[in-house]
């Protein structure tokens, strides 16, 4: 009778750690993804004409501190405050002017405290919509927030 106790007792506290360690990937999973979804979704409202200086803030609220943007193509490794000076630099160029129109994901792999993500930017281009290239891009998260971008296009 006590070898049955035991053995229960064992099989309930595996299927108990299972269930605990499943539950917390998931929620994990829900956060990031919200996270980046919030990410595409301030930068689209960024690329607008109207945008403000607060709306670039807005983006940044969702980096760590110790942020980094890596773009191979595009120079490199940036700082947290290197990306906010070219979001501030463009903005005050009149640089965003309204000609993206959407950010479209066509599909994200979601890991552990990381997502990879293909778009396409649809933008105006001489009156028509168009679709952008396909891109992909790694975001890695810590605490809750954005640690890195890699783009990879």
């Amino acid at each position: 009778m006590k070898l049955k106790y035991i053995l229960a007792v064992v099989l309930l506290g595996i299927t108990f750690n299972q269930i605990n360690a499943q539950d917390s990937s998931n929620v994990q999973s829900v956060a990031t993804t919200y996270v980046l979804d919030q990410y595409y979704k301030l930068n689209l409202k960024v690329f607008q004409a109207d945008s403000t200086p607060e709306d670039v803030d807005n983006i940044f609220e969702l980096f760590t501190d110790d942020f980094t943007y890596v773009h191979p193509q595009y120079g490199g490794v940036y700082t947290r405050e290197d990306l906010y000076n070219g979001y501030m630099r463009n903005q005050n160029k009149g640089g965003y002017d309204g000609s993206v129109v959407d950010i479209k994901m066509e599909n994200k792999i979601v890991g552990l405290n990381a997502i990879a993500v293909s778009k396409r930017f649809i933008k105006k281009e001489e009156g028509k919509i168009v679709e952008g290239e396909a891109q992909m891009a790694l975001f890695e998260f810590k605490d809750g927030k954005i640690y890195r971008i890699t783009e990879y296009w």
